[in-house]
């Protein structure tokens, strides 16, 4: 019963996190970055809290932060300050398709991460699945023109690459973390509201004249990509006894997304972005397998 339940809440989260990469330009449509981060933010937090709240864990939440005040502090800098604002940014310079497996690529800059701060091997697949997501990211961002290494949006590119560095760097911070998961992504919104309200006042974008549909967009990102979501996946690992089964429904994902891309945007998507997604993807699985040890007598 408990596995069903894993599946179920996974094949919800990677249902949900395949629509984002939509809402995300819906929502640019209406708002600037800095304006999106922070209607998304606070959907997200008012999110959590209802959550923290029906899991009786909202009275502990004081608490938790005291324990490590700095830590979540710097949490919050990261995520969702930080990686939000490069992410959003990204998706407003590039087109969709080309932005979100681009920021696909965060897992295998994990891995390199986690080999320089925590001290990880990187096995002989590591490097394999480096080299064919980095080559894949090459393709995508260059349209498959490798040789000129024109870029559409360098700076786009680069911010997409950069989220990828903050993602990475937010869960390595992490994995040393025995608070409560929920209450710590609910920490990290609380402390990045208030920054983000003043970014907001220094850039002093106008608010009138937001449809309903720009609205309703944002909250959509706040409510899933940004909230709802992260619990689902977080509950279908801790039913699960076959983590590795559970994870692997995540390449599912991109593909999903850029079918809604094409379909509800109208993008077109380029076949070296398919090309640049496979190789990143096919990267990630190899990371995936384990090799058994052959014994020689």
């Amino acid at each position: 019963m408990n596995e069903r339940r894993a599946i179920g809440f996974a094949l919800a989260a990677v249902l949900l996190w395949s629509t984002v990469a939509t809402a995300f330009k819906i929502t640019l449509q209406y708002f600037t970055p800095i304006q999106m981060l922070l209607v998304a933010s606070t959907v997200s937090s008012l999110t959590l809290i209802i959550i923290a709240g029906y899991q009786k864990k909202l009275p502990q939440l004081k608490a938790t932060f005291f324990t490590k005040p700095k830590f979540f502090i710097l949490l919050g800098l990261i995520n969702p300050l930080g990686y939000y604002l490069l992410l959003f940014k990204s998706y407003d310079l590039l087109p969709a398709s080309q932005a979100q497996p681009l920021n696909y690529s965060w897992a295998i800059t994990l891995t390199l991460m986690a080999a320089v701060f925590l001290g990880h091997k990187i096995r002989k697949q590591d490097w394999v699945a480096c080299t064919l997501g980095y080559f894949g990211v090459i393709v995508i961002a260059t349209k498959g023109n490798l040789l000129a290494l024109q870029f559409e949006s360098p700076l786009g590119v680069g911010l997409a690459l950069l989220s990828t560095l903050l993602w990475a760097s937010y869960w390595i911070l992490n994995a040393k973390n025995k608070s409560d998961p929920i209450l710590g992504l609910l920490l990290g919104f609380l402390v990045a509201l208030p920054l983000t309200v003043l970014l907001n006042i220094y850039e002093g974008q106008p608010w009138e004249g937001i449809t309903w549909e720009g609205w309703l967009a944002v909250s959509y990102v706040g409510f899933f990509e940004m909230g709802v979501t992260f619990v689902l996946w977080l509950s279908a690992l801790k039913l699960t006894t076959n983590t590795a089964r559970i994870s692997n429904l995540i390449f599912v994902s991109p593909f999903i997304s850029l079918m809604l891309l094409s379909q509800i945007i109208g993008e077109e998507i380029h076949p070296s972005t398919l090309t640049g997604l496979a190789l990143i993807v096919f990267g990630l699985i190899i990371q995936q397998i384990k090799f058994k040890k052959t014994v020689t007598a």
